[in-house]
């Protein structure tokens, strides 16, 4: 039998408790998950601090810590191309087989629609606190930020010095007068 597999692609800035709830609820409904790590080649800037590498040991481990199985997964780093007409045949390039597209965001769900992809509008987990605005924002206002992202993203942004990196990006350049 053929294995259902589907698709869900995030920028994962960081990983938090929201991506990993829609995930387990995907993984009701499919055998496989590709989890695409998107803007892949961005990192260093304050909407986007984390590296690929990062936010793909932050899902790998949130995932063993949910005792998920590792072959009902796979993790991709996507690079943006900035070219919607042929995006779908990039991730496509990029990944396993898939027929089932998960995405709340419309350009995303119309460009794989047009494509043939069943597309389905993953549900959204306390949208209001569940983002990674959000936990940026709280981490930058001091806020507590630990209860919105599993402990293995909690773990990841202390090893790398984290909370530091997005501080220090924060800070306005003082430009000479």
């Amino acid at each position: 039998m053929e294995k259902i597999r589907g698709i869900l692609i995030g920028r994962m800035q960081p990983v938090h408790n929201g991506h990993m709830q829609i995930i387990k609820k995907i993984l009701d409904e499919v055998d496989e998950i590709i989890i695409g790590i998107g803007s892949a080649q961005i990192s260093h800037e304050l909407k986007d601090p984390f590296t690929a590498g990062e936010r793909i040991m932050m899902m790998n481990q949130s995932l063993a810590d949910m005792d998920v199985d590792p072959s009902r997964y796979y993790i991709i780093p996507m690079q943006d191309i900035n070219f919607n007409a042929i995006w779908v045949s990039h991730v496509k390039m990029l990944t396993p087989p898939f027929s089932i597209v998960y995405s709340g965001n419309p350009l995303v769900k119309q460009l794989f629609s047009e494509e043939g992809f069943e597309v389905r509008q993953p549900p959204l987990y306390d949208r209001l606190h569940l983002s990674g605005s959000e936990v940026r924002r709280r981490i930058l206002a001091d806020e507590d930020w630990m209860e919105l992202v599993p402990e293995a993203t909690v773990k990841l942004l202390n090893e790398i010095n984290g909370i530091e990196r997005l501080k220090n990006l924060s800070v306005k350049e003082i430009s000479d007068l």
